[in-house]
Formats: C-alpha cells, structure tokens, sequence
C-alpha cells in the first residue's frame, strides 16, 4: 500500500512538472514569437531544450521545496500530504491555463503543500516561506520591472541615432539567445520545484534520507518539464505577448534578459523558489513604461495581479480539502 502510494505521488508529481511546463512555455517564448524573432514551433523547441538543461544545473531550490517548505510526517498520512498539495497545485494551475492568465505553478505548488500541511498538522516553516517565498515573491517583480526600465532606457539612449529597421532586426536575432536564456532560468527554478517533492515523497514513504537528489529525480523532472514546453501553452502566450503591451524586438531582448538573470541569481544565490511569471509579466511592463504608461494595458495587468494574490490561498484551500478527503480513506 505504502510504495503504491509513492509511486502514485511521483507519477502525480511528474503530471504538475508537464502541466508546469505547457503552463509556463509561454515565459520563455511569448515576447520572441510575439516579435516574429522565432517561429512557435521553433521556440517552443528551443524552450524544452533549455529547460532540459536548465534543469540539471543545480539543486538548491529543489532542497527549499524538498525540507523547508513543511515537514511530512512518515507513513501514509506524509504521502497523502504531498498527494494533496500537488492535487491542488495542478487544479489551480488549470484554471489559470483556462482563464489565459499568468498565474506563478511555482507559488501553486507552495500553496498547495502548505494547505495540505496545515489540515494535517504538520510543522509548517512560515520562517522558510516568509524568507523564501513571502519576501522575493514581493521583491522579483520589483526588481523586473524597475531593472527592465532603467536597461531599457539605457538601450534607447544608446541607439538613439541609428537606423531602426538594422537595429530592429539585430535585436530581434539577439532575441534568440534572451529566449534561450530565459528557458534555462525556467529549468533551472521550476523543474527543481518537482525534484524536492518527489524527494519528499520519498523521504515520507521510507525509502531515501537527507535531501540530496537522486539523479533518476533529476532526469524524470526535468524530461517531464521539457515534454510540457514543447506541449505548448497558447493561451497563457497570446496573454504575454499581447495583451500586455505590444513587443519590438529590443523591449522583448531587454524583458527576455532582466528576468533571466533575476532567475539565475536567486537560484544560485539565495535558493529562493521566485515565479518566472511573475518575474517576465513584471519586465514585460517596465519596458513597456518606457514609451509612455499608457501603453502597458494596466487592466489586463490588475487580472494578473489578481491572480498571483490568490494563487496560494486558493491552492492551499484546495489542497487542505483533498487532504481531508483523503484522511478518511487512508
């Protein structure tokens, strides 16, 4: 009963890393498409590459999922907390996918886990998500949109004078490298999001210890992630790429950019588990500011800041219900 139960989870878990991935192809290619720097389907292929690779880099957000979000007690009421927390992270990230809006999977699955955690009285880390989720879900955005449109102004300052159809097109295949960039940082921070609680399933269910990752964790999470970015996410890519604000090739480069590195530093610097939405929907912005405010569609933009406040709460309350649900039978 007990390993068929981890085995459901991780299988359940590989499910949220594809729907991360079709979810969130749209952060690494909408900006590039909406420019015509690179076909869909090019992207889309360039994105499940670099999020394969991305996703094999490093492992310190996957160890905050893994051990710092909450403690699941071992046993089958452990594998039933992390059961529901990625029952209800995968439920909101559908209807986010339906609704077209950008929603944060990553914030999904933190929800999810810490709804599930507290309907079953586990030890919840609010030091952890406070530090780790609270602070930098607040801060990236902040940083994107700020970073965008000081770079952004600079770029202006700098082509000022030169023609812009070449500068246009030199920008638009310089695009090609921002994409790629940006679906390493994608790799980089969701995919490990699903390495940790196959981790802590495992860790639950009696068969690992400590927090290092297997490598079999590594490759499954991220073949699956990669397999959902080339799925595609359409919907959520015509929201980014259109609705924001209208792209040129220079503002996708320089929205591409600023939110890569912001994902590369908070990896690798603070292990931080931020949201790639929010940290592109926030650079899309800040170089859309640029032109003049009107030209970002701030209507469209309060939807999605809707949707980032209740990603957790709705998640969390989905999952803490499951979690009792499931109680009952196991």
């Amino acid at each position: 009963m007990e390993l068929a139960l981890v085995l459901l989870v991780i299988a359940i878990a590989l499910t949220f890393d594809f729907t991360n991935g079709f979810h969130d192809a749209a952060n690494a290619i909408a900006t590039s498409v909406s420019t015509r720097a690179l076909t869909p389907r090019a992207a889309l292929l360039l994105a499940a590459v670099m999020n394969l690779v991305g996703a094999l880099l490093g492992t310190g957000v996957a160890e905050t999922i893994g051990s710092g979000i909450v403690d699941a007690p071992p046993g089958i009421s452990g594998l039933a907390l992390v059961l529901s927390g990625l029952l209800g992270a995968i439920t909101w990230n559908l209807i986010t996918w339906w609704r077209g809006l950008p929603s944060s999977s990553s914030h999904a699955l933190i929800g999810g886990l810490t709804g599930a955690g507290i309907a079953s009285m586990a030890t919840v880390h609010w030091s952890v998500i406070w530090d780790k989720v609270v602070i930098p879900m607040v801060a990236s955005p902040l940083v994107g949109f700020a970073l965008a449109y000081v770079i952004m102004v600079a770029v202006l300052w700098i082509f000022r004078s030169a023609a812009p159809g070449p500068t246009q097109r030199r920008f638009r295949i310089a695009q090609t490298v921002s994409a790629a960039a940006m679906a390493l940082g994608h790799g980089l921070q969701d995919a490990q999001k699903t390495m940790g609680v196959i981790v802590l399933a495992l860790v639950a269910g009696g068969l690992h210890e400590g927090t290092d990752i297997p490598l079999w964790v590594k490759l499954a999470a991220a073949g699956a992630i990669s397999l959902g970015t080339y799925a595609g996410g359409w919907r959520i890519m015509r929201t980014l790429g259109r609705k924001i604000i209208e792209l040129d090739p220079a503002r996708g480069f320089v929205a591409e950019s600023v939110a890569s590195s912001v994902l590369y530093t908070t990896a690798f610097v603070f292990h931080a588990p931020i949201s790639t939405t929010h940290t592109i929907t926030s650079a899309i912005m800040g170089v859309g500011a640029t032109r003049r405010a009107s030209a970002v569609r701030w209507g469209m933009a309060r939807s999605i800041g809707v949707a980032w406040l209740l990603t957790i709460p709705a998640s969390a309350a989905v999952a803490a219900v499951l979690y009792l649900v499931l109680s009952i039978f196991v």
